[in-house]
């Protein structure tokens, strides 16, 4: 890595309204460690629509999400001023070239990682009441129907039930220990981190030393389809196989991409120049390592058979076969579920500390209502805190959370192109300004790339989960547009804040557009990217 550390920005007055700055790397590791807990999520629903090649799945999609993490870091030390992740940073390499694109990438980015909020809340509940209760007790079994949303995935309704007032608790609960700051919040993720990552490490590594990770439950290396009764079989290699690969990728990516969670801090860095990459770099790097060993495990130790249990794909069971993997007993494997509980506790810390603050500094920047802007005595935003619990409560009676974590990523591809294409777009119009870490330039051209691919895994992928997955992604996306327009039309006249407008000039001047016609170029691509993955998408009709 060629880098150059900025000189440690002032501390800023608690009474200036502003974020502190009070974080190393180190910090936001911690922070940030939560993310490969994020294979609890999914590891499920991916090995029962995948089958044999489900932990290849993984290990492709992680080795996606590290090559992009390095756009992500030069980007990120343009503003050392700013918070709020990589999409923050991003964007304004697109807002000189139409202003509504800027907020569509801070939107998109937000709305793909603040449902970890309620989904992990939700699988966590699951979790405590699966070993508190019997499955035919009366507190897992009542619920209460509001409505459905079969007109986007057949069988998914909007309900309450105790999951929904557990998981709203839980909640409660990490709100209460992010309201007092960034760094007390970050003292308490050490401490849980160090304790929950360990037994899921333990997962990974267990089955491969005792032998119970067995080489025939990899192969056929097939995707799975379903046969003329409706039962998963292998398949081959052909469309239809390859659209069962594009689908898993696109589902595997929630989990596997979000550690650039790590660079929602750089306004809180003591020195962003020198932690950004570093927080970055080692948090993938730990990705890397429980998404590769976690699916392998589990896989091989399950086998096919093992995969297709209706309790793996929606995650409830998969706890109880994490026990079984290590050769817990009922005590001990009580202690490892409260563990792994625990670690999707850890996860949605995770989440609320860096949603919150992509939703205040899109509003600093004059993207988002400005009420989001505000922050509490102990510097944090407490009002996007707040917008994120309520916005979660909703999404958290949704009945499936397989659906919800497809809808997300479905956007979440969105800002990752937009945001792929920024660090080309920042070389070109900021060719002299000040780089803490400069990616080598192959590496920025793989990442563009990266952001293509994506594209054509969300076309190609988002309907295998739901017939109107795709359109309700994009609908979604759209949603920015009114909430922006009211912001900078109404509430500002139609002119950015200050700070924003500087970020948008170079020696008093706008930024020169260098660039020419290539972003709209680059645009219209994406959009037919996009659109030939959907045609290209092929169904098994049993």
């Amino acid at each position: 890595m060629s880098e150059m550390a900025l000189t440690a920005a002032p501390e800023v007055s608690e009474s200036t309204g502003t974020m502190r700055r009070t974080l190393n790397w180190k910090h936001a590791f911690w922070i940030a460690s939560g993310t490969p807990v994020l294979v609890l999520f999914s590891i499920g629903a991916v090995a029962s629509a995948a089958g044999n090649i489900s932990s290849a799945v993984w290990m492709l999609s992680m080795l996606i999400g590290f090559v992009q993490c390095f756009t992500y870091a030069e980007i990120s030390g343009l503003f050392p001023k700013k918070s709020g992740g990589a999409s923050v940073y991003g964007a304004i390499a697109w807002v000189p070239y139409g202003k509504m694109l800027g907020p569509i990438s801070v939107w998109a980015n937000w709305f793909s990682w603040s449902p970890v909020l309620a989904i992990g809340s939700g699988l966590a509940a699951g979790y405590v009441l699966n070993l508190l209760f019997p499955a035919d007790s009366v507190i897992r079994t009542w619920q209460i129907t509001l409505f459905d949303l079969n007109f986007i995935k057949d069988g998914v309704v909007v309900r309450l039930n105790a999951t929904f007032f557990l998981g709203l608790a839980l909640m409660l609960t990490v709100f209460a220990i992010q309201h007092r700051g960034i760094l007390k919040a970050a003292r308490v993720q050490m401490i849980v981190a160090v304790a929950v990552l360990l037994p899921l490490l333990l997962i990974g590594i267990v089955p491969l030393i005792t032998g119970d990770v067995r080489s025939e439950n990899f192969t056929p290396f097939v995707p799975l389809i379903q046969n003329a009764s409706g039962q998963p079989v292998n398949g081959a290699w052909d469309m239809v196989g390859i659209t069962t690969l594009m689908a898993c990728l696109l589902l595997a990516a929630w989990s596997t991409y979000p550690f650039e969670t790590a660079v929602c801090y750089v306004s809180e860095f003591k020195n962003p120049g020198y932690d950004t990459v570093r927080a970055l770099v080692y948090s993938g790097l730990l990705c890397i390592a429980f998404y590769t060993l976690v699916p392998i495990a589990f896989q091989g130790y399950l086998g096919l058979n093992g995969l297709l249990d209706p309790a793996i794909y929606d995650g409830t069971g998969v706890g109880k076969v994490m026990t079984q993997m290590i050769g817990a007993g009922p005590i001990l494997g009580n202690i490892v579920i409260a563990t792994l509980t625990l670690s999707i506790c850890l996860v949605v810390m995770t989440a609320m500390a860096g949603s919150s603050r992509t939703l205040y500094q899109g509003s600093h920047d004059g993207w988002l209502p400005k009420y989001l802007s505000r922050v509490n005595g102990h510097g944090a935003p407490v009002a996007a805190m707040w917008t994120d619990l309520v916005f979660n409560a909703a999404l958290l009676s949704i009945s499936d959370y397989v659906f919800l974590i497809v809808l997300a990523n479905t956007t979440y591809m969105v800002f990752v192109f937009l945001n792929l294409q920024a660090g080309w777009l920042h070389r070109i119009d900021r060719p002299n300004q000040e780089r803490p870490y400069r990616a080598p330039a192959w590496l920025l051209a793989v990442g563009a790339g990266c952001g293509f691919l994506n594209l054509l895994i969300m076309g190609w992928g988002a309907d295998f989960w739901g017939q109107r997955v795709l359109l309700t992604s994009l609908v979604i996306v759209a949603g920015i547009i009114p909430i922006f327009a009211y912001r900078h039309y109404v509430t500002d006249g139609g002119s950015f804040p200050r700070w924003m407008q500087d970020d948008l000039e170079e020696r008093g001047k706008p930024i020169a557009r260098r660039a020419g016609l290539l972003p709209y170029i680059t645009l219209l691509a994406g959009g037919l990217t996009i659109y030939a993955g959907h045609l290209l998408a092929a169904y098994n009709q049993p």
